[in-house]
């Protein structure tokens, strides 16, 4: 069984066993990276933002868009341009894009309440004892 969320080759997102984004929402748009490089990157169209409107998914359920927007927002973006090629970049982009979605849509683990130790307990009220010390020393001399 793999781990995480995983590119498809057709373009959709596998976050996991039963849940797929299908290629028709996730829009990808090519610009020039930019940076160094000269001539080649300024004019290549090599670096890929991919973006999932999630309202208008119908892959998710409404909890799960509530999710999602809760951690991303209504819209959730990726780019990448590292690579040379666009379609590195693509991938890139979509494995990002596939990560953000698993990050958002991963179940929270409950918090357990804890006690605090009892050593832990012994060394706060003694820092809080000499703490009041301290501010005593600091307060005028009672006049018998």
């Amino acid at each position: 069984m793999s781990v995480g969320p995983r590119t498809n080759d057709d373009g959709s997102i596998t976050i996991r066993p039963r849940l797929t984004i299908p290629a028709e929402e996730i829009a990808l748009r090519v610009t020039t990276s930019g940076g160094p490089g000269g001539q080649h990157a300024n004019r290549s169209l090599t670096r890929v933002v991919a973006s999932f409107h999630v309202s208008l998914s119908n892959a998710l359920s409404l909890q799960e868009k509530a999710r999602v927007e809760s951690t991303w927002g209504p819209v959730v973006r990726s780019s990448a341009g590292r690579h040379r090629s666009q379609r590195q970049n693509r991938f890139a982009a979509l494995e990002q894009l596939g990560e953000k979605l698993a990050v958002a849509l991963a179940p929270e683990t409950p918090r357990r309440a804890t006690k605090p130790t009892k050593g832990a307990t012994i060394r706060r009220v003694d820092e809080k004892k000499a703490r009041g010390r301290l501010k005593e020393q600091r307060r005028r001399p009672v006049d018998d």
